[in-house]
C-alpha cells in the first residue's frame, strides 16, 4: 500500500492535512508582486471558474479570490460582459492584475448563431486570453474552427452532464472535434463528466492530446442526480485524477467551480480547495 493511500486512511490525518490547508487557503495573505509566484509552486495550477461568483459583484468576488489565495480566474460574463468596451475590458482587467489574479480565459460561453461565435472571439481578443471556454451548436462547429484559425485562439468545448443535449460528457466534445484544428480541444467539468458515466481520471487519460482545461468539483452520487458538495465528500476519486494528471504531465489550470451553498461559498472553497490541494501535496 503507498504512503499517500495509508494517510488516507486515516481520518485523523486527513483532517489535519485539510484543515491545516483549507485554514491556509482562507486567510492566504496576498503580497504585492509575488501572488502568482507563490501559486506557482502548487503542483498543479488551481483556479477558480467565475461562475462560482455568480451571486457577487466584481469587487466581492475578487475580495474572496484574494482571501482564498487563489490567483487564476476563468471569468464568467456577470462580471465582464460580452458586449463591454475595450475601455471597460481594460478597468476590470486592470483591477484583478492589482490583485494579482491572472485571467487565463473566458467562459463558459454559448454560441447559438455565428454572431455569437463572433462576439465571443472578438470579446476574447479584447481581453487578450489565449483561450475560450465555449459550448458551440454542432451546425458552429466549422464556423467556429475558422474563428481559431482566424484569431489563434483555442476553443474548450466544456461538457455539462446528462442534461445536455450537445455534450453531456468529454467523448461527445473529442468525438466532434478530434480530426479538426488542434487548438480545439476540451474543458472537461469533471463533476458533470460522473453524472454522465464517465471516470474523470479515465477521460483526462483518454483525450489528453486536446485536454486545455479543467473544472473541479464533486458531486454527491456518480449519477444524474448528483449535487455539488465539498470536494473530497463526494464520488470523485481525486487521488486518482491527481495521479493521471501529474503523469501526463497536464499543463493547464484546475479551476475549482463550487455551485453549493453560492450565496454563502467561502467555508466550502476554502474546505475543497484544502483538500484538492491536500491530494496534489500527497499523491506522487
Amino acid at each position: 500500500m503507498s504512503v499517500f493511500r495509508k494517510f488516507f486512511r486515516k481520518p485523523a490525518a486527513l483532517l489535519a492535512l485539510v484543515i491545516a490547508l483549507a485554514v491556509t487557503a482562507y486567510a492566504a495573505p496576498v503580497s504585492p508582486g509575488n501572488a502568482l509566484a507563490v501559486n506557482d509552486t502548487d503542483p498543479l495550477p488551481v483556479g477558480i471558474a467565475g461562475y462560482t461568483f455568480f451571486r457577487f459583484d466584481l469587487e466581492k468576488s475578487i475580495a474572496m479570490m484574494k482571501k482564498l489565495g487563489i490567483h487564476y480566474l476563468s471569468v464568467k460574463d456577470v462580471h465582464l460582459p460580452l458586449n463591454s468596451s475595450q475601455e471597460t475590458i481594460d478597468a476590470t482587467l486592470a483591477k484583478y492584475k492589482a490583485a494579482d489574479i491572472n485571467v487565463y480565459t473566458v467562459g463558459v460561453i454559448y454560441m447559438k448563431t455565428k454572431e455569437a461565435v463572433d462576439q465571443a472571439f472578438a470579446y476574447a481578443k479584447k481581453c487578450g486570453v489565449p483561450m475560450i471556454v465555449g459550448v458551440p451548436g454542432y451546425d458552429l462547429l466549422d464556423y467556429a474552427e475558422q474563428k481559431v484559425k482566424e484569431y489563434d485562439i483555442k476553443l474548450a468545448i466544456h461538457n455539462h452532464g446528462p442534461e445536455d443535449a450537445l455534450y453531456p460528457g468529454p467523448k461527445d466534445v473529442y468525438d466532434r472535434i478530434k480530426n479538426r484544428d488542434p487548438r480545439m480541444g476540451l474543458c472537461i467539468d469533471i463533476g458533470h463528466a460522473v453524472r454522465a458515466g464517465t471516470a474523470p481520471d479515465k477521460a483526462v487519460k483518454e483525450y489528453k492530446d486536446r485536454l486545455f482545461d479543467l473544472h473541479i468539483k464533486d458531486v454527491s452520487l456518480a449519477a444524474k442526480d448528483g449535487k455539488a458538495i465539498e470536494i473530497g465528500r463526494g464520488a470523485i476519486d481525486f487521488p486518482s485524477l491527481v495521479k493521471v494528471l501529474k503523469k501526463i504531465g497536464y499543463k493547464g489550470v484546475c479551476s475549482i467551480e463550487f455551485e453549493k451553498d453560492m450565496t454563502d461559498p467561502m467555508a466550502g472553497l476554502a474546505e475543497s480547495i484544502g483538500y484538492f490541494k491536500g491530494v496534489m501535496s500527497a499523491t506522487k
